[in-house]
């Protein structure tokens, strides 16, 4: 059975810069970080490109904060692989050492020419705008936009992936978590939020448009799922026809039509237990795309 693929994070935005030339060696840095730390690094980079889009930047400044983006988490790499990979919460002093890969990304782009002018994503991505983020409390007007746009997608990404030590919370739910950042806490400051607004309401337009792009992607396979569900039970009624003829004549040729009909490693022997596959499938897309439609819909009625 055809498998349905789909990236959620377009990489579209990336290649119309022309990044993987002008990024080479700062992509190079990632292969020294763990599967699931490149991984989000990469998808941070792919938001954060598409945000900086949606808030109408500068391309020169878009592939700088993109690149930003993809080092990040670059001091990670000098976290203890039992803090970082920890199944369960980590402890406050466990926390406290997580937090250094702020700093230590920090260290490593100071001490290479090349990665120098991207201090900003290993800094900057934990911060936030009324002062209360880590690890130098920085606060508005003095919290770089770069920094700023990036602990959106950083937050995003890392609240929505699977990790083996969180339950996975679901889009909706997390832009919510974001949205809710953008207010302020009167109690820190009465004028201005955790995250910048601008780049949530950025955020809400990737989300959507990726959603979208995933029911379109989605439908498309529905409907081929339906074409071989139609294949099959044709091939399921000249088989009742051959079982049921008189004449060899007439076997042979709905023998024929039906080898005709059958698809790479089909046979007489599996192609039930295939159409009932392929019967499993629809039921299950179906309800996938029930799902994406409703969240598509909830969505849109998000407000920053």
């Amino acid at each position: 059975m055809k498998e349905l693929k789909m990236d959620f994070y377009s990489t579209t935005s990336l290649k119309s810069y022309d990044l993987n030339e002008s990024m080479r060696y700062q992509l190079a840095m990632l292969d020294s970080l763990d599967v699931f730390t490149r991984l989000h690094s990469e998808n941070v980079a792919n938001l954060t490109c598409r945000i900086c889009e949606y808030m109408h930047m500068k391309n020169y400044f878009t592939v700088y904060c993109t690149i930003c983006a993809y080092l990040h988490d670059i001091g990670k790499q000098f976290i203890p692989p039992a803090i970082l990979q920890k199944n369960g919460k980590l402890t406050d002093e466990e926390y406290e050492i997580m937090k250094t890969h702020t700093t230590l990304g920090y260290k490593i782009c100071m001490k290479d020419e090349k990665l120098k002018p991207y201090i900003a994503g290993p800094l900057y991505h934990h911060e936030a705008l009324d002062g209360t983020g880590y690890p130098n409390k920085v606060a508005s007007p003095n919290l770089p936009l770069e920094g700023q746009i990036i602990r959106v997608a950083d937050e995003f990404d890392a609240i929505t992936s699977k990790r083996q030590y969180k339950s996975h919370i679901g889009v909706c739910d997390t832009l919510k978590i974001l949205i809710d950042q953008t207010h302020p806490d009167p109690n820190i400051n009465p004028r201005i939020g955790k995250v910048n607004p601008k780049a949530v309401k950025a955020l809400i337009k990737v989300i959507i448009d990726d959603t979208k792009y995933e029911i379109y992607n989605l439908d498309l396979y529905i409907e081929y799922l339906k074409e071989e569900i139609k294949r099959l039970e044709e091939i399921r009624e000249y088989k009742i026809k051959m079982d049921n003829a008189k004449k060899e004549t007439d076997k042979d040729y709905y023998d024929n039509v039906i080898k005709m009909l059958f698809a790479d490693g089909e046979n007489m022997e599996n192609f039930e237990q295939v159409l009932e596959e392929y019967k499993q499938a629809h039921i299950s897309k179906q309800e996938c795309m029930a799902k994406l439609t409703q969240e598509l819909k909830d969505i849109k009625k998000l407000k920053v």
